[in-house]
C-alpha cells in the first residue's frame, strides 16, 4: 500500500469510530412533548424539550415521525440521536425574528437552525428532510454588498453548525435551502457525513455551500450528492487578514460523490490556518461551475499541502482545474512584483491530480502561484481535458505524466506565463 493509501485507510478507520455510543436507550418522540407536526405550528420548544430529556437521561433518540415540524434554532446535546424519519420533515421557521443574534465562529451573526456546540457522540439520521426554507433570507440580502461574509449587518442562519465538537455522524438525510452555509464543522474532530443529499437552487440562493469544514479534522465525506448555489465543498481555516492563531483543517477524505450545480470541490479561499492531508477519490462533476479548486491570496493563506485528487470525471464544467494563489483574480495579466513572505503568504505544495477526464469544459484550467511563493511539487498524471480554452501555468513548477489538453478555440493547449515551468515525468 502506498503512503496516500495508508493515510486513507487510517482516516477511514477514525471516521468509523465516530458512531455515537449511547449511554441510555431512551426514546423521546417529540409529539409526547407537545409537537404538532402540522407544518404550521412552531414546535421549537417541544423539540428542544425532547432533546434535553434524552440528554439528561444519559443519551437516547429524539424521534420526528409522520409530519412536518416547524422549528426555530435548536441545540443538539451530547449522546443524542436526532432521528428525522423518512415520512418527516424538520422545517426552519420563516420568521426571521426567531433567529436570535449570536456570536458564532468569532463573528456576530444569528443562531443556526441546528447547533452542536461543545458536544460529543451525536448522530443526525433517519432518511427524512431538514429544510432551512431560506428564501426569506436570500431575499433579505439581495443586492447587499459582502452578504456572503460572516460579521455583516445582514446575518443569515447556517443550516447546521458543528462547533468545537467531536464524534458526530450525519447520514441518510436530505439537507436543503439553508439561509447561508448549509453544514459547517468548526474546530471539530472525528466527523462522518455519509449518504447525504444537500440541495439549494443554483440561482438566487447565495452562499448556500454544501459542506464547509473550517479548522476541523479527521473527516469522512462519503456518498454525498450536492447541487447548491455555491461551493459543493469548501475547506477553510482562519479568515481574511486573520490576526491568528488559526488551527488547520486536516485529514479529510472525500469519496464517491456527485456534484451538479455549484462551485465545485474547493480548498480556500480563507485558509490562514492551513489545510493538509485532503484526499478525494471517485468524484463526478456534471454542469458544475468549477471542478477542482484550490484558492488563496496574500491576505488569507498558509501551508496548503498533501492534497490528492484521483479518479475524477467532469462534464460541462466551466473550469476543470483552478489552483491560484491570486484569488479572487485567477491569473495576473503579466508579471507581478514579489512581496516579502509573511504569515499569511500562501504556500501550495505536494499536490497530486491523477486519472482526470473532463469533457465540454469552457476552460481547461490554471495553476498560478505568487512570485515569492511558487506552487511547487505538483503532479498531473493521466489527466485528459477537452475544453474551449487551454491550460495556463505561471509562478508554478508542474510535473506531468500523460497530461493531454485539447482545445476548440484555437488557443494553445498549454501556455506558460511568468516563471511557469512544466516538466514531463521520465
Amino acid at each position: 500500500m502506498n503512503v496516500i493509501g495508508m493515510r486513507l485507510a487510517v482516516i477511514a478507520v477514525v471516521g468509523a469510530m465516530a458512531a455515537p455510543a449511547m449511554a441510555a436507550d431512551k426514546v423521546c418522540n417529540v409529539r409526547t412533548y407537545g409537537a404538532k407536526g402540522d407544518g404550521t405550528a412552531k414546535d421549537t420548544k417541544a423539540i428542544q424539550a425532547a432533546i434535553e430529556d434524552c440528554s439528561s437521561a444519559g443519551g437516547g433518540t429524539v424521534v420526528l415521525k409522520g409530519g412536518k415540524f416547524v422549528t426555530g434554532p435548536i441545540e443538539i446535546r451530547s449522546n443524542v440521536v436526532l432521528d428525522v424519519e423518512k415520512d418527516a420533515a424538520l422545517l426552519g421557521s420563516v420568521d426571521r425574528e426567531d433567529y436570535a443574534k449570536a456570536t458564532r465562529m468569532r463573528q456576530p451573526t444569528v443562531e443556526p437552525l441546528i447547533a452542536v456546540t461543545n458536544a460529543e457522540n451525536i448522530k443526525i439520521t433517519g432518511g427524512g428532510l431538514i429544510d432551512g426554507r431560506g428564501q426569506v433570507w436570500w431575499d433579505y440580502v439581495k443586492g447587499v454588498k459582502d452578504a456572503g461574509v460572516l460579521g455583516t449587518d445582514h446575518p443569515r442562519p447556517m443550516g447546521m453548525l458543528i462547533d468545537h465538537s467531536k464524534h458526530v455522524v450525519v447520514e441518510d438525510v436530505t439537507v436543503q435551502n439553508a439561509g447561508f452555509w448549509q453544514i459547517v464543522p468548526y474546530y471539530s474532530d472525528d466527523l462522518v457525513f455519509r449518504n447525504l443529499r444537500v440541495l439549494a437552487p443554483q440561482r438566487g440562493a447565495p452562499n448556500t455551500d454544501g459542506i464547509d469544514p473550517f479548522s476541523s479534522s479527521h473527516i469522512v465525506i462519503d456518498h454525498y450528492f450536492s447541487s447548491v448555489g455555491d461551493d459543493n465543498i469548501a475547506i477553510k481555516s482562519g479568515a481574511i487578514n486573520s490576526p491568528g492563531p488559526d488551527a488547520p483543517s486536516h485529514d479529510i477524505t472525500i469519496t464517491d460523490c456527485t456534484f451538479e450545480a455549484g462551485h465545485g470541490l474547493s480548498i480556500g479561499s480563507e485558509v490562514s490556518g492551513g489545510v493538509q492531508n485532503v484526499h478525494a477519490e471517485r468524484v463526478s462533476f456534471k454542469g458544475t461551475d468549477q471542478g477542482i479548486r484550490v484558492k488563496s491570496n496574500r491576505d488569507r493563506g498558509h501551508d496548503i499541502s498533501n492534497l490528492s485528487f484521483k479518479d475524477i470525471t467532469m462534464d460541462d464544467v466551466r473550469t476543470s482545474i483552478l489552483i491560484s494563489e491570486y484569488y479572487p483574480k485567477v491569473m495576473p495579466a503579466g508579471a507581478v512584483p514579489a512581496e516579502p513572505v509573511q504569515r499569511l503568504t500562501p504556500h501550495f505544495h505536494n499536490i497530486r491530480i491523477e486519472n482526470v477526464k473532463s469533457v465540454n469544459s469552457d476552460w481547461a484550467g490554471v495553476i498560478v502561484g505568487l512570485p515569492e511563493s511558487h506552487v511547487v511539487d505538483i503532479e498531473l498524471k493521466n489527466v485528459n481535458i477537452q475544453a474551449k480554452k487551454g491550460f495556463q501555468i505561471g509562478y508554478a513548477d508542474v510535473t506531468t505524466d500523460w497530461f493531454v489538453v485539447s482545445t476548440t478555440d484555437g488557443s494553445k493547449p498549454v501556455t506558460l506565463g511568468p516563471e511557469g515551468a512544466i516538466k514531463e515525468k521520465q
